[in-house]
């Protein structure tokens, strides 16, 4: 008889170790001790989702460092857990955490964990049919955060944008997309927040009427598009990366719940040309990600 060990939780959702429960360890009521045999596969697994749990996203070193066990292995093991639905792997750095599904139960996830582990596969199929890759921005304060990109998948050299950089909300493609379809009283609270900010990418917040006809425009066309005076770079500071950019909101009644876009080489096509060929490919993908959110 092959006992299966269960998770034991500190009070405040903590995963503290796996125990054998109570009712292996007694034995029959006559007092005889059945031997009991361990299932080898299955301790290895809990001992691998354990690290995760414990780490917002590790490498395959690390968790391998974090567990001892072989790298080969591992890669077995993180495969099966990922089949089944309890770990997930980005594919902007390939780093390994465990699935919100699970986190959401055990403890509380960030908040857009879960729209990124759904997003993924969605970003991934769409970069293999239009080669241009795709990233996916949630809002973050006084600015918004990749939470997944799939630039690491196209044959394209791009940027070194990655998980965890930050985009400026009133000058990108990302933030007009999702300035212009939240709710009014998101947006006023953003927009109030950016009015003291003094960072020159938050200017337009200081020009209502302009910032208004912006997002008019961008509800009008149904996409954000970069500002015209905004080359690229990040919140952090601009610089020319020659690229372009269109994105949609993930919208699912009255509430968006990050964007996506598309981002392609200023010089290979106009935002028209892009808009004919592939606006399409990004609306359905946008749809399919809040269709798996329900």
């Amino acid at each position: 008889m092959a006992i299966i060990a269960i998770p034991v939780w500190h009070g405040d959702g903590k995963l503290i170790e796996f125990r054998q429960p109570e009712f292996a360890r007694r034995g029959d009521r006559a007092g005889n001790m059945a031997k009991t045999s361990t299932i080898r596969g299955l301790q290895r697994g809990l001992q691998v989702f354990k690290a995760l749990h414990g780490a917002p996203a590790l490498t395959l070193h690390e968790v391998h460092r974090t567990t001892g066990l072989s790298k080969p292995s591992l890669l077995r093991i993180l495969a099966t857990l990922e089949q089944a639905g309890m770990v997930y792997r980005r594919i902007d750095d390939g780093r390994y955490r465990a699935s919100a599904k699970l986190t959401g139960i055990l403890r509380k996830p960030h908040r857009f964990d879960y729209v990124a582990e759904v997003a993924a596969p969605v970003l991934d199929r769409l970069c293999h049919k239009i080669v241009w890759p795709s990233d996916l921005g949630v809002p973050a304060g006084d600015h918004l955060e990749i939470v997944e990109t799939s630039r690491a998948l196209s044959p394209f050299v791009f940027n070194s944008a990655r998980v965890g950089n930050r985009v400026n909300w009133l000058m990108t493609a990302l933030g007009r997309a999702y300035l212009a379809f939240c709710p009014d009283e998101e947006r006023r609270r953003i927009v109030t927040r950016l009015r003291n900010s003094r960072n020159p990418q938050d200017r337009l917040a200081r020009d209502p009427k302009r910032l208004d006809a912006v997002l008019r425009e961008t509800r009008a066309r149904g996409y954000g598009l970069r500002d015209p005076y905004f080359l690229g770079g990040f919140y952090e500071g601009m610089f020319d990366d020659h690229l372009a950019g269109m994105a949609v909101p993930l919208l699912q009644g009255g509430k968006v719940h990050g964007c996506i876009n598309i981002i392609w080489a200023r010089r290979a096509l106009t935002v028209d040309q892009m808009a004919a060929q592939h606006l399409r490919d990004l609306q359905d993908a946008a749809r399919e990600i809040v269709s798996a959110l329900k």
